[in-house]
């Protein structure tokens, strides 16, 4: 206890301190809008070498408090700050009379085990007034192309096939499920040391469904084109019987004993599931408990995240398509890293139910696979109601797409050094017909202070964890969470006031056009709900290595159909989707450096 006394001392005179140093660093350097918000952060930066925000500071707090045996008006002047007020003497005494109320309140709810599969009383709604549809069925997308392909002579071409041609194969019984399945197992096996994108196998349930699967097509009852395909879930997806990590040490051995409504939906497709799948620890970055996760096409860099090991799987050939789930880039950034195709769903398109929640308002999941096609097809299975998420809702989708694309509206955005006719993404588009409308994505709002809420809501949902100081292999949360607990409820919910006006902009952006593509956008459309799709083009040389370039497409909301008509029209043209990373290189390369340095280890031993 005497490093908290010794804290309660020096408390009134540090704060003071610090934020004399702060408001000195944000009068030197901060301007434009975004100012109050960036002096707030350097603010917290340095009364966090100071200690607040530690544990120590808020058992220091709690000490505090104990020995006045109330709060006091003295403790609300110093915490004035954080909420940017300047009280008078009489309106901290009847704030402090009142907060002594409501810590009993804190306290009481805090008894309270919450678990982390609970969500909040409230749900994100991207777009206000527009009723869910009626009659809504899954499972009836088909490929566009129905003439099926003949068997690759390789096991290595057959691992690349795009769904669309391996459901054809498997269909027409030139492919069994079971011989699919035991190819996938084994390449996952063969190249996970290098990418160290696998948690789990799923073996003996992977065997079982594509017996399964084989069966029921040999009777003549076909489920639809992801029958017998196997797939690879992102390992926060729950699967009864196998561990469900969150990528993280504390849960690497945990078993939720429920199906996510995901999963449920894939088996109803027929589909079979072959491994859960690596992601950075509690959805950040690429970086696990097992490691880094590599991208395929260079496995000396990282995979990006946090969908790291389902975009890694599917560019590697390793698994049919895969699930990742998206709130802040974790679908596009992965695929951007790996050259795979990926759908971020709008907002409340498929459910998160089973799955790891890190923002209430925000999380996605979607799929990813070789061509946007295969990602229409499974989404096709995936999407709609459940009773199960509040967020999620049924609405149409129809694959193969009815729509012409001549006529349909595609947004871009001007650039100075290189106009219309010079742009190679916007003739392949106008070859098909469409109507290039010029766009501005809406600016007037500080975009990034509105991602404030994510933190806060991870904080939340890992209060727990803050609360008994966990900190290992969890990345940089610990710093995000225990940030995420000095956010004032005031300014969570400005926040969400000023996200309802982003809402808004963006929607008189999108009432002149279908979809748009390109743009930096990722925390502008997460916030918004809007649909992305990314893929692969433009490979590059980057360190002697080829490396994949990508492109994206925003759609409206809830208009998955028309994006992905468009997208996949693009990425048929361009064909850049259809390259392989040369993994069986990369291998050797990696198999020759490991006996290297087992000859170095050797040569020193005494």
């Amino acid at each position: 206890m005497r490093e908290d006394r010794a804290s309660v001392a020096d408390l009134g005179y540090g704060m003071n301190d610090a934020m004399r140093n702060a408001n000195e660093v944000c009068d030197e350097s901060m301007i434009g809008e975004q100012a109050p918000a960036l002096c707030r952060r350097t603010a917290l930066k340095i009364l966090a070498g100071l200690g607040v925000g530690t544990a120590s500071f808020q058992r220091a707090l709690a000490l505090r408090a104990a020995e006045a045996g109330k709060v006091t008006a003295a403790m609300i002047k110093d915490a004035e700050w954080i909420a940017g007020l300047d009280l008078t003497e009489a309106e901290r005494e009847a704030t402090a009379r009142s907060l002594q109320h409501r810590l009993t309140d804190f306290e009481a709810l805090r008894k309270v085990d919450v678990g982390y599969e609970v969500p909040p009383a409230v749900s994100f709604v991207p777009a206000p007034g527009v009723r869910p549809d009626e009659g809504v069925r899954r499972n009836q997308a088909m490929p566009t192309e129905s003439r099926p392909p003949e068997r690759p002579a390789s096991d290595g071409e057959l691992a690349f096939l795009p769904v669309t041609e391996l459901s054809a194969l498997i269909r027409t019984r030139k492919l069994s499920s079971t011989e699919l399945t035991k190819l996938y197992l084994a390449r996952l096996r063969r190249f996970d040391p290098l990418l160290k994108c696998v948690v789990t196998l799923t073996e003996e349930l992977a065997l079982k469904q594509a017996g399964q699967a084989d069966t029921e097509i040999a009777a003549g009852r076909y489920r639809g084109p992801l029958h017998g395909i196997p797939w690879g879930a992102k390992d926060l997806i729950a699967y009864p019987g196998y561990p469900t990590t969150w990528g993280v040490p504390q849960f690497k051995d945990r078993i939720i004993d429920e199906k996510a409504t995901v999963a449920s939906r894939l088996e109803e497709a027929g589909a079979v599931l072959v491994a859960k799948l690596t992601l950075g620890a509690l959805a950040q970055g690429d970086v696990w408990f097992g490691g880094m996760t590599r991208s395929p096409w260079d496995p000396r860099r990282g995979s990006s995240g946090s969908s790291a090991g389902s975009a890694s799987a599917v560019a590697a050939g390793l698994v049919g398509f895969a699930i990742g789930s998206e709130t802040l880039g974790s679908i596009v950034s992965p695929c951007r890293a790996c050259g795979a195709s990926g759908l971020r769903p709008t907002f409340g398109r498929v459910s998160r139910h089973g799955c790891m929640s890190l923002s209430w308002s925000m999380d996605k999941l979607g799929p990813i696979a070789r061509s946007l096609e295969d990602c229409a097809l499974v989404f096709d299975a995936i999407h709609g109601f459940d009773g199960l998420d509040p967020a999620a809702e049924d609405h149409a989708f129809a694959w193969p797409p009815r729509r012409e694309l001549r006529g349909v509206r595609v947004g871009y955005f001007e650039r100075k050094d290189r106009p219309v006719d010079q742009r190679a993404e916007l003739k392949v588009l106008q070859g098909f017909g469409v109507e290039l409308v010029p766009i501005i994505l809406p600016d007037e709002y500080p975009v990034s202070s509105v991602t404030l809420m994510l933190g806060t809501e991870a904080a939340a949902a890992f209060d727990e964890l803050t609360r008994k100081h966990v900190t290992e292999g969890l990345n940089s949360w610990p710093d995000s969470f225990r940030l995420g607990q000095f956010v004032p409820a005031v300014e969570y919910l400005r926040a969400a006031r000023v996200r309802t006006l982003l809402m808004r902009s963006m929607a008189r952006v999108m009432e002149k056009v279908d979809l748009y593509v390109g743009g930096d956008d990722l925390s502008l459309t997460n916030l918004t709900g809007h649909p992305t799709v990314v893929f692969p083009q433009n490979f590059r040389e980057r360190d002697g290595r080829e490396m994949p370039g990508s492109i994206t497409f925003t759609g409206r909301l809830f208009d998955e159909t028309t994006l992905l008509a468009v997208a996949c029209a693009y990425q048929q043209a361009v064909g850049a989707h259809l390259r392989r990373p040369p993994l069986e290189r990369y291998l050797e390369e990696e198999t020759e450096k490991a006996k290297e340095k087992d000859k170095e280890r050797d040569n020193v031993k005494p």
